[in-house]
């Protein structure tokens, strides 16, 4: 039976159906929990990193030296090598703060002397080179250096080469700035150098890295007491040299005895110095660049090395025209390495040379000259090298090896001209006069104040208060312009 509409409207409704706008939000259902947090700032006043760095100097990425020091300890080599830029900042912009922590700077820093990493090496020898060691020359050096040798020491011993050569480069450095360090190490400092430098440790290719290490002990050598007169002022010399004629003593006296126990280890450096002249000597005639530096640095080395065994181990050298050691063991030894290196001389090049080669060529004779005119004065080598010498010495003065000019040939052979008083003495007539006449020459055309001329007047005195056989009848207090020669 079908149900008519007025029956289905008397029925009630199940579920109300609202009509919603379009658009419009619903409202969250009653029994919904609320699971939003609200919450405030908590503010402790002074514990912000930047108040606890105010007023201390920071580097450019806003870190301390503290903070610094302890990242060179950092196990990333990149990490260790910012923390050694970042100090370099501070002490630019900051120089107290090397002044107050230097000590406590170098105890950690000196740790990377010996970092795996090249950069990082690299790095600190610049730092200690252009900030550190010229700040800090004041206070207590022994300290300073002591710190520093330690691990300097360690360093040089260390298994990977390129290590120990930062490490006889940092030496060099430390020695440039604080000289007195050599003399507090000196034994174990050319124990070190004969170690390095010993046949079959470097390949012949690696000269660029030997050329730094052989300049090093050049520079040390220089200091050993009987060469420390060198390194002052031609001038200086010749004022020296009229002291010594007048009989004049110097008010102040070194002690050198400290050196002493270095006489073995320089007798063990030579034999080493000689075997790499013969081992450079080839490439160095061929002018290979890095090559001539080696041999130039090692017969420095040679040189320094005869000085201090002919001039008594730490006397003056200016003291010798007075007395002469006499020491026979020391004599024949330094004879018999020395052979070696003058059967070299002259030294020649092997095809046509241009003006540099030359030059370069008549620095290394000069040297030559020098050790060998040293070693005669003291001990009168075979006489079989001596008339090749005397050759290159009238030469020399008579201008016919040099081709650059007046200049250099002043510059580099001024350190044979106080050799020719005894020269002089020592030679038979034909040779006495060819050397006067030379000397002469050279002597007139100096300028009248240059350091030649003072060298040459020194001479000229050490001549006539020798006794020579010749004379010069017009002198005066400040410059002799005539010579006369007997027949």
């Amino acid at each position: 039976m079908v149900k008519h509409k007025a029956q289905l409207k008397k029925r009630g409704v199940d579920f109300k159906k609202i009509k919603r706008k379009i658009g419009k939000k619903l409202r969250p259902p009653k029994n919904t929990t609320n699971t939003e947090l609200k919450s405030k700032a908590i503010i402790l006043p002074e514990q912000s990193l930047a108040s606890e760095k105010a007023g201390l100097a920071v580097s450019k990425r806003g870190l301390t030296l503290k903070e610094l020091l302890q990242q060179t300890s950092h196990h990333n080599a990149k990490v260790r090598r910012d923390a050694l830029v970042g100090i370099r900042d501070i002490f630019l912009n900051h120089p107290s703060e090397l002044k107050m922590h230097k000590l406590r700077v170098i105890e950690k820093l000196r740790e990377r002397m010996s970092d795996e990493d090249k950069v990082v090496r690299e790095t600190l020898y610049q730092l200690l080179k252009t900030v550190i060691f010229p700040a800090c020359k004041e206070g207590n050096q022994g300290t300073f250096i002591s710190l520093m040798m330690a691990y300097v020491f360690n360093a040089m011993t260390h298994l990977t080469i390129d290590v120990r050569l930062m490490a006889f480069k940092t030496f060099d450095l430390v020695v440039q700035h604080y000289p007195v360090s050599f003399s507090m190490f000196a034994e174990k400092i050319i124990q070190h150098y004969k170690e390095i430098l010993q046949k079959n440790q470097f390949n012949l290719h690696d000269k660029g890295k030997l050329k730094s290490v052989l300049a090093g002990l050049a520079y040390c050598l220089s200091l050993l007491p009987c060469n420390t007169t060198d390194n002052n002022s031609s001038t200086d010399n010749a004022v020296a040299d009229r002291r010594i004629l007048h009989a004049f003593e110097s008010e102040t006296h070194k002690d050198h005895s400290g050196f002493s126990s270095t006489e073995k280890e320089l007798k063990g450096l030579l034999p080493i110095l000689i075997s790499g002249i013969q081992d450079f000597m080839p490439s160095c005639l061929a002018m290979e660049t890095q090559s001539y530096d080696c041999v130039l640095s090692i017969l420095k080395s040679i040189d320094l090395v005869v000085k201090f065994f002919v001039n008594g181990k730490g006397r003056s050298a200016k003291q010798l025209k007075v007395s002469l050691p006499s020491n026979g063991s020391d004599q024949v030894v330094l004879q018999k390495l020395l052979k070696k290196l003058f059967v070299l001389f002259p030294l020649n090049p092997t095809h046509q040379s241009s003006e540099k080669v030359e030059n370069r060529l008549f620095k290394l004779n000069v040297i030559v000259s020098e050790i060998f005119f040293c070693l005669y004065d003291w001990s009168a080598p075979p006489s079989v090298f001596l008339d090749k010498f005397l050759v290159f010495i009238i030469d020399a003065l008579s201008e016919k090896v040099v081709r650059s000019g007046r200049a250099f040939f002043q510059k580099h052979f001024l350190s044979l001209i106080p050799f020719i008083p005894k020269l002089v003495m020592q030679v038979d007539n034909a040779w006495k006069s060819h050397i006067l006449q030379a000397f002469t020459e050279v002597f007139k055309k100096c300028d009248p104040e240059s350091s030649m001329k003072l060298v040459c007047l020194s001479a000229v005195e050490e001549m006539l208060f020798l006794k020579t056989s010749w004379v010069s009848p017009n002198t005066s207090d400040s410059e002799i312009v005539d010579f006369r020669y007997p027949g």
